[in-house]
């Protein structure tokens, strides 16, 4: 393939779908936007959600973030190597939550229902004890996410808003590209009242229900 960038469906739109192309004879996709509006005709954004989710390959995560869905490609190790590090520290500091990488929940979008797959999510050991694909976020502590460079316009901006609509006490951000570590707490609305930024490599005060102080020198 010859990027890592995901494929962004605007959702009820249906004006473009941007991603990484494999064809030596559609260099730029052209072709391939032109077949996917056609395979997709006039599906909903549901629907076309679901399309995506089943044909991703392996490793790839689909995610509906305020209409838009979004495929994206596995992360690099750096980026996985933060992601391990940040749920070592949430396990020494209470054996009692549970720490998932690739766990679905539902957020409240601008309209509907969006999806999407946090980096980590911190809860209570068992929250998630069912068959489900998607999990309602009522026992969440804390999703994190770590910037990619495909990534971070969404991670900075469009997905605050469901984190916040769905009542997440905390969403911690850990800005790779700007040397950043933003920690977002009190949801209202669809924000949250405080958020505070902290220089990447300093340690980091996570608020309640956590509590503890995030070293972040390790990342």
């Amino acid at each position: 393939m010859a990027t890592a960038e995901p494929i962004i469906m605007p959702g009820y739109q249906g004006e473009a779908i941007h991603g990484p192309y494999d064809d030596p004879d559609d260099p730029d996709g052209t072709l391939y936007e032109a077949r996917m509006r056609s395979y997709l005709g006039g599906a909903s954004v549901e629907q076309a959600f679901e399309l995506f989710s089943a044909a991703a390959p392996e490793g790839w995560r689909v995610e509906l973030v305020e209409g838009e869905i979004y495929v994206v490609p596995p992360a690099n190790g750096e980026h996985e190597e933060i992601v391990s590090e940040l749920s070592g520290q949430v396990r020494d500091h209470d054996r009692g939550l549970g720490r998932y990488t690739g766990i679905g929940l539902n957020v409240p979008g601008a309209s509907g229902t969006g999806h999407v797959i946090p980096d980590l999510v911190i809860a209570p050991k068992g929250s998630f004890h069912d068959e489900e694909e998607w999990h309602e976020p009522a026992p969440v502590l804390m999703v994190a996410e770590v910037t990619s460079a495909s990534t971070a316009t969404r991670d900075r901006d469009t997905k605050i808003r469901g984190y916040a609509r769905a009542g997440i006490p905390i969403y911690l951000l850990i800005d790779r590209e700007e040397g950043e570590v933003m920690v977002y707490s009190d949801p209202s609305g669809d924000d949250y009242a405080k958020s505070l930024k902290h220089k990447l490599g300093l340690a980091v005060p996570l608020p309640a229900p956590l509590g503890f102080e995030l070293d972040t020198a390790e990342f």
